[in-house]
């Protein structure tokens, strides 16, 4: 028998009927909440995301604004549309779809969002909160990647969790995340000799590298959670995730966990986007009193 499956679109519509509740409200005392989107160039896989971030916000009662610039426009015009937004009362949470143009520096963008409005959970003042595990806005992702975990009931406290890959993105913050679930962390990467010997050893193993086939059915042991947070084409052009999915689903058995890619992950990375902007909406409600 194999690994049971982690449905990400489950999950997903779950929580987003509790995020369209929590908007609904805040619309009944006139702070519906409002995301910012702002897409620079014509890159056509942004264009998607961007499209399915606004439906998601439409569908659930936010409020969006999408801004379409093109690739000329210069890191000065950007950063000044980033400040108006920062001082719009009707936005809370502002997100600059990457990658952009080669002329504009992502971190003197993502630095110049507010804060109380940083909905991707990039800026430095966002890790800072994760690191020092007080409040904040988490980095969707990861965010999504732990409520997955939490799906299947497999209690973290005194679990070896290993996270292969240590990107800002997903995998510093996934592993900061597992720590305060009082998980034992792991971190591995490009530069571990034998990844095997690692992830053998875990109960819960997150991949999250780009890169596919990085985890193999002879680099699991039965019963563990798998999330594999990879998208990837194989040679066929298929999607597919950075896990060998039908081999470790095989290897896990029927005590394990996994998920498929795609169904996965990829839901709940906008749905905590919607989270993180309610959220967001919520605090700046409080702040005003």
């Amino acid at each position: 028998m194999t690994a049971r499956l982690i449905d990400g679109v489950a999950l997903s519509k779950s929580l987003r009927a509790e995020i369209g509740a929590r908007a609904a409200a805040l619309a009944a005392v006139g702070r519906r909440p409002g995301l910012a989107v702002l897409l620079v160039g014509d890159d056509p896989a942004s264009a998607v995301y961007v499209r399915n971030k606004v439906k998601a916000c439409a569908d659930h009662g936010l409020h969006s604004v999408l801004e379409t610039h093109p690739a000329t426009l210069t890191q000065a015009e950007l950063l000044a549309r980033i400040a108006a937004l920062n001082a719009d009362a009707g936005v809370h949470g502002i997100l600059v779809q990457m990658p952009l143009p080669r002329h504009i520096d992502p971190k003197a963008v993502i630095a110049a969002i507010d804060p109380a409005k940083d909905v991707d959970g990039y800026s430095t003042l966002s890790a800072g909160e994760l690191m020092t595990n007080q409040p904040g806005l988490r980095p969707c992702t990861p965010f999504g990647c732990m409520k997955l975990i939490e799906s299947t009931g497999v209690p973290l406290r005194g679990r070896h969790a290993v996270v292969i890959g240590r990107s800002n993105t997903v995998g510093k913050p996934m592993a900061l995340l597992l720590l305060q679930a009082d998980a034992t962390v792991t971190v591995c990467h490009s530069a571990t000799p034998d990844l095997g010997v690692h992830t053998r050893q875990a109960d819960i193993v997150v991949a999250a590298v780009g890169r596919r086939h990085t985890l193999r059915a002879d680099m699991v042991r039965p019963g563990a959670v798998v999330v594999d947070v990879g998208i990837n084409r194989d040679e066929q052009g298929k999607l597919c995730g950075d896990v060998d999915f039908a081999a470790v689903r095989e290897a896990l058995g029927p005590a394990g966990w996994i998920t498929p890619v795609p169904g996965g992950v990829g839901p709940m990375t906008i749905t905590m986007l919607l989270a993180n902007t309610v959220q967001a909406a919520e605090a700046a409600r409080a702040a005003a009193g």
